[in-house]
């Protein structure tokens, strides 16, 4: 019985080997940080001769690598706000040509609390950066391309059939990844950028914890009626969840819309007209009016002509209650026109973290690792923060002889990076869970903690710091 077992592994071990592609490195995943971890490697000077193999299901090579030589005349839906440190890394430690006319920088924040008078500004000269995802994935595939980078084979349209052992029985053994295309690759260091249902998370047998909100966000590209005054972030936060409003270059902006599944629903299927009065209003009139709005749209006891035109007479009534029109741009961001079309989405907010980002052989980055409500933008450059720590857990393991595989060579990633990460994704879910409600006393007790931290600006360096990194 014993000897069948092993000419049974036996055997398996030796199909294994006639078949699979020996690879240094393989990434599962073409988002952002995958694609920066393949970059990063090629231009590492300890990393650049380790083979490396990046496979994903989609098209990165047509059509996400084409937006780079021929992108649209329109701003896409899917931005996010990078990070002063994350666009260092990129341009600098990675080598990427960012397209920065499609990239607009913004100046602050400023938060207001949709129950109350609570109100927040935090500014800094380029705190951050509007970016589209397709400009940070067509920049670093024309990266890749310029470099000619050796040993590197990108596999797109492909999907990951199985993850198994080369032993099955031994789980130091190296991973062998069967493609649908038939191919099999052994890879000494398998990488997980692959998402929040990670297969490589899967078969690491690594737990990842956490709830969904019960909570989508609504994604737009608007279109504005004159460029902003001051060139910033604007955020208001309503007992149905978060609503930001962000800048992109010209009379552009980008919306995520934080709020219940029905009203997800309902806030795509309206005519484009209405769903840019109830964005205005969103950002203006009191939360009792907004509920007032959606019940009626859902009853359907109000067209949205006369949607249109209450907006318009209630916001109207409002700014004309001020003495100086300054103060108007100083409170609430321009007037949204348009939408651009189709450029409306939803996708299921959610809170996860992986136990640990490593195991034998196997390092998980960016989704597969974590995932965060969009509150705080900071989902991107958390993953981008996993592929630079890994890096340079890389190097070192490189630099002293040992095994990139091995668990001594990937701890120090998830040493490094699993206390920040935990701190940011506990600060945004508590945020979330704050604001999330109008209950009177907690309001009153959230609006007094908002205007005193407004109140003190060493506190607000503090956080735009965390944020933003330290001023220069």
């Amino acid at each position: 019985m014993l000897s069948s077992r092993i000419l049974s592994r036996s055997f398996f071990a030796s199909a294994v080997n006639l078949q699979a592609k020996l690879t240094d490195v393989l990434i599962v995943g073409g988002g952002p940080a995958g694609l920066t971890l393949a970059a990063a490697i090629k231009q590492s000077p300890h990393l650049s001769d380790l083979s490396t193999v990046l496979v994903d299901a989609g098209d990165l090579k047509e059509k996400i690598g084409g937006f780079y030589h021929d992108p649209p005349d329109n701003f896409t839906n899917r931005v996010i706000s990078l990070t002063p440190q994350s666009k260092h890394f990129l341009e600098n430690t990675v080598g990427v040509s960012l397209m920065e006319e499609r990239i607009q920088p913004f100046d602050g924040l400023y938060v207001t609390d949709g129950c109350s008078n609570g109100t927040l500004e935090m500014e800094r000269d380029s705190m951050g950066f509007m970016v589209e995802i397709l400009n940070i994935q067509s920049s670093l595939l024309a990266k890749l391309r310029s470099s000619n980078a050796p040993n590197l084979d990108l596999i797109d349209k492909t999907k990951v059939q199985s993850i198994e052992y080369e032993d099955p029985e031994d789980t130091k053994s190296w991973p062998v990844v069967t493609l649908d295309s038939g191919e099999q690759y052994k890879t000494r260091l398998l990488i997980g950028a692959d998402g929040f249902n990670s297969p490589v998370r899967k078969f690491s047998g690594i737990e990842s914890r956490g709830w969904f909100y019960e909570r989508f966000g609504v994604v737009a590209t608007l279109k504005l009626e004159y460029p902003p005054f001051k060139i910033r972030g604007w955020q208001r936060f309503l007992p149905t969840g978060p609503v930001a409003h962000l800048p992109l270059p010209g009379t552009n902006s980008t919306l995520v819309w934080s709020t219940t599944e029905p009203l997800s629903r309902l806030l795509l299927s309206l005519d484009d007209d209405v769903f840019v009065a109830l964005v205005n209003a969103a950002f203006i009139l009191e939360d009792v009016d907004l509920e007032y709005y959606y019940k009626s749209l859902q009853e359907g006891t109000i067209t949205g002509e006369e949607l249109i035109q209450d907006v318009d007479f209630r916001i109207n009534e409002k700014f004309n209650s001020f003495k100086d029109d300054s103060v108007i741009d100083e409170k609430y961001p321009p007037k949204v026109i348009d939408i651009l079309d189709k450029s409306r989405g939803r996708f299921p907010l959610k809170l996860s973290h992986a136990d640990t980002y490593v195991a034998e052989r196997i390092a998980l980055v960016g989704d597969a690792a974590h995932t965060t409500h969009p509150l705080a933008g900071q989902g991107l450059n958390m993953g981008q923060g996993d592929v630079e720590s890994l890096i340079k857990a890389l190097e070192k393991a490189r630099q002293r002889g040992l095994d990139i595989g091995s668990l001594l060579a990937l701890e120090p990633y998830w040493a490094d990076r699993y206390p920040t990460n935990n701190m940011l994704l506990g600060v945004v879910d508590k945020l979330h869970k704050l604001y999330s409600t109008d209950f009177g006393p907690l309001v009153s007790l959230r609006t007094f903690g908002l205007n005193l931290v407004n109140s003190l600006q060493p506190l607000k360096d503090l956080m735009v710091g965390k944020v933003s990194g330290p001023s220069k």
